[in-house]
Parts: structure tokens; sequence; C-alpha cells
């Protein structure tokens, strides 16, 4: 983020470490969520000085007496960074101008601000956990699978593809495809009993994909 804001033309200090009391007019806190009150704390309130952090589930009472302010990039960052340009910011404001420079800091990694209230907040970062967190944990087990057939991720990587970009397209229930959209309950029985064969740590996120996914099918139907 810091490296993204200095591209963008803004003058940044830090990151620094916890503790610090930088004399900057706007402190953008980038520490764990359980952290955020207590690096909030250590920074010296006084007129002037925003405090913001980057938390997408948490509110903005945890960064008084601050004027505050949060935003969250709605993107997956790992160690090697991301790429901004496009991507939803999750904004929020305690004042109106507090709003704005959250908005301003969006705008200048060409992100697109979106305000989130603090009672929608732990819902929207769970669709974000969902939609990226979760769907590493559903492709971890479908690459252990596709190994104890001999066949290698990249194997797997253009239905994945295919898959995303049908969703982006039409939304989840139009490209369904499969044995449960089929209604092939042989099959289903059979991929579970090789599930609990290979995998059988899986055997219960499994019945809950395929009972969710009934669920998603029977939406398909109604439309």
């Amino acid at each position: 983020m810091a490296a993204a804001l200095r591209a963008a033309g803004w003058s940044v200090d830090g990151p620094t470490g916890r503790g610090s009391d930088p004399s900057a007019d706007i402190v953008l806190l980038c520490v764990p969520d359980a952290q955020i009150a207590a690096a909030a704390a250590a920074v010296t309130p006084r007129a002037g000085r925003l405090v913001g952090h980057c938390s997408g589930a948490t509110g903005l009472d945890v960064l008084a007496p601050h004027e505050a302010f949060s935003l969250h990039p709605l993107m997956t960052v790992p160690r090697t960074g991301a790429q901004f340009a496009g991507v939803t910011a999750a904004v929020a404001g305690s004042t109106a101008h507090a709003q704005d420079v959250a908005t301003d800091l969006a705008l200048a990694l060409d992100m697109r601000p979106t305000p989130i209230a603090d009672a929608d907040r732990v819902a929207y970062h769970a669709a974000a956990s969902i939609a990226s967190n979760f769907l590493l944990t559903l492709e971890d087990l479908a690459e252990r699978l596709s190994a104890t057939a001999g066949l290698p991720r990249d194997r797997l990587v253009p239905i994945v593809r295919a898959t995303v970009e049908n969703w982006a397209e039409t939304g989840a229930a139009p490209s369904l495809t499969g044995p449960v959209a089929r209604g092939d309950e042989s099959t289903i029985l059979r991929q579970r009993a090789v599930v609990a064969q290979r995998s059988p740590q899986d055997l219960e996120l499994f019945d809950a994909l395929v009972a969710a996914t009934r669920r998603l099918a029977g939406r398909r139907e109604e439309n």
C-alpha cells in the first residue's frame, strides 16, 4: 500500500514501527484487526490529524478518539504485492472530511471507492473471505484428489478459470454444471465414496458442498 501510494504521488513516511508517533496529518494503520485499537492509542490525537485502518471487518469505533476513516481494498494481497487499479475499496469516515480522505486515497490508487456502513462490514468481509480464501480451500481439495489420479494442478486451471469467468458473466446458478445440476445421484455417491477413501478428513466438507450445491441447483430450476 505504501509503495502504491508513493507511485501515485503521495508523500509517504513509512511504514514505521508500532508505537511510533508519526508527524503526518494522515496515519494509516496496517496491523492485524486485534491490534488496531492498541496501535491507534499509540498515536497522539491532535487537531487535523486523521487515523485510519485497512481492516475489512472492523468498524471505526476502535480508532476513537481520533477523527477516523477506513480503506479496505477488496483484493487479495500476498507477500509478493498486489495491483489495486480497478479494485473496489470499502471506505468509511467518522466525519465527511474523513470519508473524503478515504475516497481520495482510493481514487489515487485507481480503485473504486464504495461506502460500507459499520453494520454491514462483517457481512462484506465474510463475502470477500468466501470469494477468495474459501475458494483456495476448495481448490486445494480438488488438487489433492486430482493428484491421487495422477493429474497435476495445472490441468485443473482451465476449468477453474472458465468457471470463474462464467460466474462473473451470468452468476452462479446459470453457470452450474456437473452431477448435482443433472440430478445424477449415482455419480455423486461414487464421488463421495472415493473422497471417503482417499481424503476422509474432507468428507464432511464434501457433504456440505453437495447440500449447498443442491440448493443452488434448485434456484436455477426456479429461474
